[in-house]
């Protein structure tokens, strides 16, 4: 195991910068997610780690030693990709040995190794098969187990996850943390999918063009982000984000006055925006008065869309609602778990 230490990194194609002067410290034996939108830079940024790009400028260093011109076979890290990237020729066995056998390693260490990974990730009755005699989840679990047996200082996850299907993705999320959980190896994980950040990550490192919009632990981005873009992109279904403006003490919103978020500060008159997450809004005689225009039961949970003065925003109720689209309803945000953002920066305040 080791840490990952980055600095000022830099990466253009041409006289296009997509990665701007990052800084990162990934601790020895962490859990840490890069998510964002597509074209952030975070698979990039993985990339240059696992020296499948060059670095245009700064430096990366796995444990003590600095990796900049080191190829990927130097830098003792192991990767799993999107793909799965298996030899449809060879058995799972070949498949998971085959970087040992390349490294001049005898049969027997090999076998052995193969099958502990095996066992790990409950492969053993498939070791003689052929990728194509397996499912989508087992030739993940062969591309992880290709990773294991290398027994790498670090892990890089490129987005495993995303060809599959939604029950499965759930249970191999859970699989790979459990792996985490047991192996204690410093993982580097992408994803698009912010779910899978906030159910897999000891930290998260949110990305957007190129750069670093805030780095920490899952529930801490949840519940104090950083900026307008991390309290949308964190959260599902997303913050409600409303223009508001400070007066008389209070925020007022779409015409309704709305006490200051706890510890927010701001001056009289000033532009803000006001984010209140949607299970932290309930139904009441004052508040936000608007028009249903979408229900969405989900069985748990119950979504509604409702349009606010030509704005909408979302609600969540855990209980059955009574009402339909064309409905008038008031909606009181809880003040204790509100946010404030500067309109202007989109900082929070």
């Amino acid at each position: 195991m080791a840490e990952v230490t980055i600095r000022a990194l830099e990466k253009s194609y041409g006289g296009l910068k997509v990665i701007h002067g990052l800084d990162l410290d990934i601790p020895d034996g962490a859990f840490v997610v890069l998510v964002g939108p597509s074209g952030c830079g975070k698979s990039t940024l993985l990339r240059m780690i696992a020296g499948l790009e060059e670095i245009t400028a700064g430096e990366i260093r796995i444990g003590a030693r600095r990796v900049n011109n080191l190829p990927p076979s130097e830098r003792d890290i192991a990767m799993v990709f999107q793909n799965y990237a298996l030899y449809p020729h060879k058995t799972v066995a070949a498949n998971m040995g085959f970087a040992l056998k390349m490294r001049g390693m005898n049969k027997a260490a090999i076998r052995t190794k193969v099958e502990q990974a095996a066992a790990i990730l409950g492969l053993t009755p498939y070791l003689d098969r052929y990728p194509r005699a397996l499912s989508g989840g087992q030739r993940q679990r062969v591309a992880m187990g290709r990773a294991i047996v290398r027994d790498p200082q670090v892990f890089l996850f490129d987005e495993p996850l995303s060809n599959l299907d939604a029950k499965l993705r759930v249970q191999m999320r859970t699989e790979i943390k459990e792996l985490h959980q047991r192996l204690k190896t410093t993982t580097v994980y992408v994803t698009h999918d912010q779910i899978e950040a906030m159910t897999m990550a000891d930290r998260i490192v949110v990305m957007q063009g190129g750069r670093i919009e805030q780095v920490g632990a899952p529930l801490d981005l949840y519940d104090r982000p950083a900026n307008t873009f991390v309290a949308a992109f964190i959260g599902s279904p997303s913050m409600n984000l409303l223009d508001g403006r400070i007066a008389g003490g209070m925020v007022e919103v779409a015409g309704v006055r709305l006490p200051l978020p706890e510890g927010a500060q701001a001056e009289e008159g000033c532009a803000v925006i006001y984010g209140i997450r949607p299970e932290h809004l309930a139904l009441a005689d004052a508040g936000l008065s608007g028009t249903v225009a979408v229900v969405e039961p989900t069985g748990s949970e119950t979504h509604v869309v409702v349009r606010l003065q030509g704005r909408e925003l979302t609600a969540v109720f855990r209980n059955r609602v009574g009402f339909g689209p064309g409905a008038t309803i008031t909606l009181a945000p809880d003040a204790a778990v509100a946010h404030l953002f500067d309109k202007a920066t989109g900082q929070r305040l």
